[in-house]
């Protein structure tokens, strides 16, 4: 009897370090486990008007994000939300705070990734 409740002991704890390891690691990669895989795209309202974007969703997250339309200048908008494109990339997630001196573009770019990111959410 020691022995299987020994077994059963090494397993849980095996199966618990491994659920640790899978949110771990979901999270600083950004693993969206409630998005579907593909290509979506997004609209939000910036600075200068609209600012379109394709999202590529991969099973281990946020894999490409593309500015595929905007009317904002290089500098500070586009600028902005190159940087903001970036972290996203980085972080996994699009819970950043808007870049100083763009807000209203940062903002929208934020707001066209969240559409897409909408649209690929397995629960509809």
């Amino acid at each position: 009897m020691k022995r299987k409740n020994g077994k059963t002991l090494a397993l849980a704890l095996c199966f618990a370090a491994l659920i640790y390891s899978c949110l771990s690691q979901n999270s600083s990669v950004g693993l969206n486990l409630g998005y579907r895989p593909g290509i979506y795209e997004g609209s939000g309202q910036a600075y200068r008007g609209p600012v379109h974007v394709r999202v590529q969703i991969t099973p281990s997250g946020i894999e490409d994000i593309e500015i595929t339309d905007h009317r904002e200048g290089f500098f500070p908008g586009l600028a902005a939300m190159e940087e903001l494109l970036d972290l996203v990339l980085i972080e996994g997630n699009t819970d950043l705070d808007a870049v100083s001196g763009a807000t209203v573009s940062s903002r929208g770019f934020l707001d066209a990734v969240n559409d897409a990111l909408d649209k690929a959410r397995l629960a509809q």
